[in-house]
């Protein structure tokens, strides 16, 4: 697919052909069928039931949810459109080598669930920066907010400098 171009275009690799592709009228359909369900639900739970009253009950569901929601939840959390998008894409360009990300994402995934999060939930913190704070003092917790951040403006650049220059 070429960078750059406001709808998509495909190239065969077979016989070297541009096949320019546009939504169709199935394709808005689907597209605004999703927006309006992702904003109904959105407005049934903010205008039905009791609010939220504190950053626990708002965080953390004031540790009264199931298992399946808050997995749910972590799920859509970790996950990125560019990921859901880009992985297979991927392994169509480039082969199956690409499954090692998620053995090794699988595996990454494993140490924090059975030693941090324990952890985390008996202390009855709601991120690893409180952890930061109570184990050490604030300036570690506010260090650490900062490297956080740091990496996150810096990962946007990157992705930015990259995207420009493939363009």
């Amino acid at each position: 697919m070429l960078r750059g171009t406001s709808t998509s275009i495909e190239r065969n690799p077979i016989m070297g052909e541009v096949v320019q592709m546009h939504f169709t009228t199935v394709d808005y359909v689907i597209f605004v069928l999703l927006l309006v369900a992702s904003a109904g639900i959105g407005l049934f739970y903010a205008f039905s039931g009791g609010r939220q009253r504190t950053t626990q009950e708002f965080l953390m569901a004031d540790r009264s949810m199931s298992c399946l929601p808050v997995s749910l939840s972590l799920l859509a959390t970790f996950q990125s459109a560019v990921a859901i998008l880009g992985a297979p894409s991927e392994v169509y360009a480039f082969g199956t080598q690409y499954w090692f990300l998620g053995v090794s994402y699988f595996l990454g995934l494993l140490i924090p669930a059975h030693i941090f999060i324990p952890i985390f939930y008996r202390l009855r913190l709601s991120s690893a920066y409180e952890y930061l704070e109570l184990r050490f003092n604030k300036t570690v917790r506010i260090c650490g907010t900062a490297t956080f951040i740091f990496q996150m403006v810096s990962g946007s650049a990157s992705y930015l400098q990259c995207f420009c220059f493939c363009c």
